[in-house]
């Protein structure tokens, strides 16, 4: 049975959280005079001498109307990056606990681990880069408190099967983690509608790739108000900037803008991946749900390092178990996608071998 209580770290319980006039104050105020600002503005904009609302509400009220959820289920950090650094940070007790994650998945999760002193268990995908449902359960003991799912993941940029996160979240008393990113690129349903169903469960998404707000960081986290409350106790009290916070809001407001974009983007990503297929240095286009292709081809660190004298920057995964000789290419523009491929002949051509 399931009981969030018992994940808690002993020290978050007792944790008396950082508080601020703010907090204690709901409405429209007409003068602030409790955080010490510079009354007088800044150079510039009259407006960002003020701290920012610690719990963004204005952000979290549209995104509720947009996702179908209560703004009480939201949480934002600072990038998905805080939002991993919280759950660690709230669930996990340093040199005790243990996580486990399904490589290759998104490194975060184990560097934020190595930096929170919590041991990493690794339950790789299969060979068609799914769940091996077994070694996850063969890796669970008492101290296991997260099970970290990438889907669709990166940088295989597939979607895991439904079932089998189910499965996970059906049979582990700790939180799963299911980590949304490029949902929006995917045909798979989010699990967000889900959470009054799984008590365990966290959904992470960002603005940083459908919404094209990569520079803004911002993060979000869906869960049980239980969990969401424990996040913000333990979060900084302004992690969320107020051009962050006013960005976002009209932002928000571009609905249709942004899913004509996700139709741009999906169908250049089936057009690349046909370019790409067709080449004869290329082994094999992995399919996606995501707005990259894993790619695999021959010579795959001489290619990226080529393409580098080209000034195109790819990432290198061939390094990675189960990724080698590949190289992760996100879909860009018209243009940067015909100077990928004019490149990637030229290589060809250089190199016919």
């Amino acid at each position: 049975m399931f009981d969030l209580d018992k994940l808690i770290r002993p020290n978050i319980k007792k944790l008396v959280p950082y508080s601020s006039a703010r907090d204690e104050f709901s409405g429209e105020a007409k003068v602030f005079l409790d955080a010490n600002e510079n009354s007088l503005g800044s150079p510039l904009t009259k407006w960002y001498n003020r701290y920012p609302d610690p719990h963004q509400r204005a952000v979290k009220e549209k995104l509720a109307a947009i996702k179908g959820i209560g703004a009480e289920h939201i949480f934002l950090g600072n990038g998905s990056d805080e939002c991993i650094d919280l759950l660690y940070r709230s669930f996990c007790e340093p040199g005790k606990d243990n996580v486990i994650i399904c490589p290759p998945t998104y490194g975060m999760y184990e560097v934020s681990a190595n930096i929170n002193d919590t041991a990493v268990r690794k339950a790789p995908l299969t060979e068609d880069f799914q769940l091996d449902l077994v070694h996850i359960e063969n890796l669970v003991d008492a101290n296991t408190r997260i099970i970290w799912l990438c889907s669709p993941n990166n940088p295989t940029g597939n979607s895991l099967r439904r079932e089998d996160m189910e499965m996970v979240l059906n049979n582990f008393n700790g939180l799963v983690v299911i980590d949304e990113a490029y949902i929006n690129f995917a045909r798979q349903k989010t699990f967000i509608q889900e959470l009054t169903e799984y008590p365990n469960l966290v959904v992470m998404q960002t603005l940083s790739k459908a919404w094209g707000l990569a520079g803004l960081r911002l993060g979000m986290a869906f869960a049980s108000t239980a969990v969401i409350d424990t996040l913000d106790k333990v979060k900084p009290p302004y992690n969320i900037n107020q051009a962050t916070q006013e960005l976002v809001l009209k932002a928000l407001d571009e609905v249709g803008q942004v899913n004509d974009m996700i139709h741009l983007l999906t169908d250049m990503r089936e057009a690349m991946a046909e370019v790409f297929a067709s080449m004869p240095t290329v082994d094999k286009v992995y399919p996606s749900d995501a707005n990259f292709l894993l790619v695999k081809i021959r010579d795959a660190r001489k290619v990226y390092e080529f393409m580098l004298t080209r000034g195109i920057v790819l990432r290198d995964r061939s390094n990675v178990k189960l990724c080698e000789d590949c190289l992760r290419i996100t879909i860009g523009t018209e243009k940067e996608n015909t100077v990928l491929v004019d490149a990637m002949h030229d290589w060809y051509d250089q190199n016919p071998g």
